[in-house]
């Protein structure tokens, strides 16, 4: 993987919060609706032993978050808060 992924939902406000968070910092990611893209919730519920949490980020180093906070994000992209 290059580039970072998040999977969520439209109606999520954390997948909304970090979406902006990442905008307003300009960090590239690829988001992925698991309501629309069905087939990804599979991937949600296999990272989270079963739960659909969202948001689910991916890193290209391999690393997740889930749900993370903005300050959590902001230490792991290495941007100011």
């Amino acid at each position: 993987m290059t580039q970072i992924r998040v999977y969520g939902t439209t109606w999520c406000a954390d997948c909304d919060r970090a979406k902006a968070f990442m905008d307003e910092h300009n960090i590239k990611y690829e988001w992925t609706n698991v309501e629309e893209e069905v087939e990804f919730v599979d991937v949600v519920l296999k990272i989270n032993n079963g739960q659909k949490r969202v948001p689910t980020i991916l890193f290209p180093d391999g690393s997740v978050m889930v749900e993370p906070s903005n300050s959590e994000l902001a230490e792991k992209l290495s941007v100011e808060r």
